[in-house]
């Protein structure tokens, strides 16, 4: 099992991507441990909407586009850290309360290091999406998942409003995870744009020394 950060046609089938199963059978048994020990499925299943969501387009359009070993790499790490969120809700995961001790910090970061993780680790498929199927100049297949990390990010804001105010006000808060913070969401989509960033300044410096990468 070779890992590559070009799509390998000889493993355009499932079937012959060990890579690609191993992952999915781990996130499916992880995904699965949570819901079955989270304190709030209800909160659980708001979290995982969009989980589901690209789930179903992942595979959807597994057919038509496969993403290189390194993207599959990247969605499942970014997966896995969203769900191990979704499990306790951002504002009461562990993790976030052993570094909160450790650093003494005034609050629970995890949601922050979630919402940096979607700019560093996805901007990398969205940039490999740009790159392979589009026309476009390189330079703007560099600039356009950053762009794309703010956008989904204000509406991923519009979306937590929505369902904390309008459609399930009764898990709200749990679900928006503000703590308090009256620039939570500002903060959050900067953390994603800078995350975009970094990624997309180190491919861009690394394809500079590699051109077949």
């Amino acid at each position: 099992m070779s890992f590559s950060f070009a799509p390998d046609q000889e493993r355009n089938h499932y079937k012959k991507n060990l890579l690609l199963i191993a992952y999915s059978l781990v996130f499916a048994l992880y995904w699965a441990y949570t819901g079955f020990n989270t304190p709030d499925l209800n909160n659980w299943w708001l979290e995982n909407t969009l989980t589901f969501t690209a789930i179903i387009l992942l595979v959807a359009f597994y057919k038509h586009f496969q993403f290189s070993d390194f993207s599959y790499t990247c969605l499942f790490l970014f997966m896995m850290l969203h769900v191990y969120g979704s499990q306790y809700t951002y504002a009461e995961n562990p993790f976030g309360y052993w570094v909160k001790d450790e650093l003494d910090l005034q609050r629970n970061h995890y949601d922050r290091l979630v919402h940096f993780g979607f700019g560093f680790l996805l901007s990398y498929p969205m940039h490999e999406v740009l790159w392979r199927v589009t026309r476009m100049r390189p330079l703007f297949t560099y600039l356009l998942p950053v762009d794309f990390a703010i956008s989904f990010g204000a509406v991923y804001e519009l979306i937590e409003w929505s369902v904390a105010d309008i459609f399930f006000p009764a898990q709200g808060m749990a679900y928006l995870g503000t703590q308090g913070d009256v620039w939570d969401a500002q903060k959050d989509i900067a953390l994603a744009a800078f995350g975009a960033a970094l990624t997309m300044l180190a491919v861009g410096l690394t394809r500079k020394k590699n051109p077949h990468r």
